[in-house]
C-alpha cells in the first residue's frame, strides 16, 4: 500500500461519481446505481494505469489507484458483488436454457374477439 495521498483531482472524481450514485440510486435502485459507479470507477482506474505507465511510480498515480481500488471494494461491498467477473454470453445462455418450465415465447394477450360478428353495424 501506498503511503502518499491520492491528487484532489481523483479525489474530486470519486466524489463526484459517489454523489451520483447515491441520486441514481433514489431513482432506479441499488443494483443499477451501483453497477454504473463500478463502470465509471473502472474506467477512472484503467486512466489512472495508464498514466502510471506513462509516467513511471515516482509520481502520485500510485495513490491514485490505491484510493480508486479501495472505493470499487466499497462500492461492490454495498451491491452485494460476490463475483466480480461478469457473467459470459455462454454463462448467460446455459442459465436460461435451465429454466426449461418457463415458455420461451408466453402467448400474446390477443384483446377481446366476437363470436361469429362481421363487424357490421
Amino acid at each position: 500500500m501506498s503511503t502518499g495521498m491520492a491528487t484532489d483531482e481523483v479525489t474530486d472524481m470519486i466524489a463526484h461519481i459517489e454523489m451520483h450514485r447515491q441520486e441514481m440510486a433514489k431513482e432506479t435502485g441499488l443494483t443499477p446505481a451501483c453497477g454504473e459507479a463500478l463502470r465509471k470507477l473502472h474506467e477512472l482506474l484503467e486512466h489512472e494505469r495508464a498514466a502510471l505507465q506513462l509516467h513511471g511510480t515516482s509520481t502520485t498515480y500510485p495513490a491514485n489507484i490505491e484510493a480508486i481500488t479501495i472505493e470499487i471494494k466499497r462500492v461492490k461491498q454495498l451491491a452485494g458483488v460476490t463475483n466480480p467477473k461478469p457473467i459470459s454470453p455462454k454463462g448467460r445462455n446455459q442459465q436460461s436454457m435451465s429454466r426449461s418450465n418457463v415458455p420461451h415465447n408466453p402467448p400474446r394477450n390477443k384483446g377481446r374477439r366476437t363470436m361469429g360478428r362481421r363487424g357490421e353495424r
